[in-house]
């Protein structure tokens, strides 16, 4: 046996957010030695864009078994144990609930505290923070994979050999590009303005009294407002914050560096403003107003691929299914893309590598094109948008029975997703 058989196989993973973290996690566990490339130059301390996630019950157990320790996870989340539709008449300014859902099991994190605990439960000498990923190749007898990255901060060149090169690099993935050049995302017709209100200290203030008393069950509830063409979403984050989402129907923005988040001017924050105002209740208005920075991400999901590895390159998360989050999958996708990535690995053996490739294509690509397909249809049926199937969806005039499409639970493998081969079984 010669020294390269005698090492542990090593994954190269491009990408420190996470789907980036939960692969590392997943391969270390399966006995893979990884080394993670990420341009950030730093592990990020706090979310400069302030997202709100969503976890369910699969990837919550997934999380904890990586941490060693499941009552960190517990205790950085909240429950999210009710999803509620409501309607809105923006002109008498009330609400009424259109479903609300009591067995959601859900619970709520914030993205830098997810992070921070992926993170912190990992080697930091596998992380190469400030590495731009630049090219790779694969040997020919497909047994080894190797990477080129720039040193930002001194713009060398390294190269890094691997038995495996995962993509974890979103939505924008520049491997997923090498193989596909011309696949194109898919706008969905709107975009969302985003925001998370932090009232440490100001729990008895007029805003946080009045939004709780118009959201009675914030804490352990995930709110979706449905108003003409448009809806909202809002759900408590641990540490006294309010996580907040409006979907808008407008043109296609022009993206900056193939980045789908927008930083916006103070002008443009007041305009948004004063259009809340003429849609949703006071109480929702005066949270939006009284967040700092919000911001705007535009929406993009793009039509499942029938593949997701070639040779020694495999993609997870955003690269394997950009999907919008009406279905609060992205993360929960990653997670599990992740550890079925592991158990195929360790199942395989670094020697058929292609097999355990294979296998986690069979078991992941069937669930993620469904859900990806689901939460566009959810998106287009709660902005009132067209579907070939059904006329547009008027929050104010639904019947019980079409607004039972509005509910999460619809996702496909919601309850159940498989995360081993069934031949395995």
């Amino acid at each position: 046996m010669n020294d390269r058989q005698r090492k542990k196989p090593k994954a190269i993973i491009v990408g420190g957010s996470i789907a980036g973290l939960s692969c590392a996690h997943a391969l270390t566990s399966a006995g893979w030695q990884v080394v993670v490339l990420e341009k950030t130059t730093a592990p990020p301390t706090g979310s400069p864009t302030g997202a709100g996630l969503g976890l369910d019950p699969l990837t919550q157990n997934i999380i904890g078994s990586w941490l060693g320790q499941p009552q960190l996870l517990h205790r950085a989340t909240l429950p999210l144990t009710i999803d509620q539709n409501q309607a809105t008449d923006s002109d008498r300014k009330v609400g009424w609930t259109l479903t609300r859902d009591e067995s959601f099991n859900f619970r709520a994190a914030h993205w830098a505290e997810l992070h921070g605990l992926l993170y912190h439960s990992l080697p930091p000498e596998i992380f190469f923070w400030g590495h731009l990923f630049l090219s790779f190749t694969v040997s020919e007898d497909k047994s080894w994979v190797s990477v080129k990255a720039k040193v930002l901060q001194t713009d060398k060149i390294i190269e890094l050999d691997g038995n495996l090169l995962v993509a974890a690099d979103g939505s924008f993935s520049s491997i997923r590009h090498t193989f596909l050049p011309h696949l194109k995302l898919r706008y969905s017709g709107y975009c969302a303005w985003r925001g998370v209100l932090d009232f440490s200290g100001r729990e008895e203030s007029e805003t946080i009294v009045g939004i709780r008393r118009a959201y009675p069950d914030l804490g352990k509830c995930l709110y979706f407002d449905l108003a003409s063409q448009t809806h909202s979403g809002l759900y408590q984050l641990p540490r006294n914050k309010l996580n907040w989402i409006w979907y808008v129907n407008q043109p296609e923005p022009q993206l900056k560096r193939n980045s789908v988040t927008m930083r916006v001017s103070d002008e443009v924050i007041r305009k948004m403003i004063q259009e809340a105002e003429d849609v949703w209740l006071p109480e929702l208005v005066r949270v939006m107003k009284e967040t700092k920075d919000p911001f705007i991400n535009a929406i993009y999901d793009c039509d499942p691929l029938k593949q997701i590895f070639w040779d020694n390159v495999v993609l997870i998360g955003d690269a394997a299914h950009p999907t919008t989050p009406h279905g609060l999958r992205s993360t929960n996708m990653s997670v599990l893309d992740a550890a079925v990535l592991g158990n195929c690995l360790e199942k395989w053996g670094v020697e058929n590598l292609h097999s355990a490739l294979e296998e986690y294509q069979s078991i992941r690509l069937p669930v993620t094109s469904k859900q990806v397909l689901h939460s566009r249809r959810l998106g287009r049926i709660k902005q009132g948008l067209t579907l070939p199937d059904r006329h547009l969806f008027d929050p104010k005039a639904a019947s019980p029975e079409e607004c039972k499409d509005l509910q999460q639970k619809n996702m496909p493998f919601f309850t159940s997703v498989p995360i081993i081969s069934r031949s395995t079984l």
